[in-house]
């Protein structure tokens, strides 16, 4: 029998409408415009989407440095989204920061293992993925950060507008 994971996500009507997602036990807000003018606080779905890259990523060069007992101290993946434009796919840009006492083939081995995660396979049907290493924290990106008003607007979708 084929198990199946389901996240739901239900608007509040005594909160504006805002949604908020639920996983098992787990409760998350989802943030975004509500439909009335307002923009609901936390991650909105390509947040969501690139942070589900980034923990699969981690997952999987935490997996492979324990199997080959590799001196991984610990992993830091940044994932942003980017909205191909004219034509041209979407992409994440992913980085990752190893942390320890790794040396060069085996930072490149756990660079290999991030693109085994099973997340990333999947996105990587309709986006690129491009991935590199960096060797600080990310800390604060000094970029303006995108809002999902502007994502919505770029996506050529008839009828629907951003609040």
């Amino acid at each position: 029998m084929t198990k199946i994971r389901e996240v739901v996500v239900t608007s509040d009507s005594t909160n504006h409408g805002a949604l908020a997602g639920r996983f098992g036990d787990s409760r998350f807000p989802v943030g975004g415009p509500d439909g009335l003018g307002h923009i609901s606080s936390g991650p909105n779905p390509y947040d969501l989407l690139s942070a589900s890259l980034a923990a699969c990523t981690a997952m999987s060069v935490r997996f492979q440095a324990r199997r080959q007992k590799l001196p991984l101290e610990r992993v830091e993946v940044g994932v942003s989204f980017h909205h191909g434009v004219r034509g041209e796919k979407d992409s994440f840009e992913r980085t990752l920061v190893l942390e320890g006492e790794l040396d060069a083939k085996q930072r490149t081995f756990l660079l290999e293992a991030a693109n085994l995660c099973p997340v990333g396979k999947i996105l990587g049907i309709t986006a690129n993925i491009n991935t590199r290493l960096d060797v600080t924290a990310s800390g604060h990106n000094e970029r303006p950060q995108a809002c999902y008003e502007d994502d919505v607007a770029e996506l050529p979708i008839p009828n629907i507008t951003p609040d």
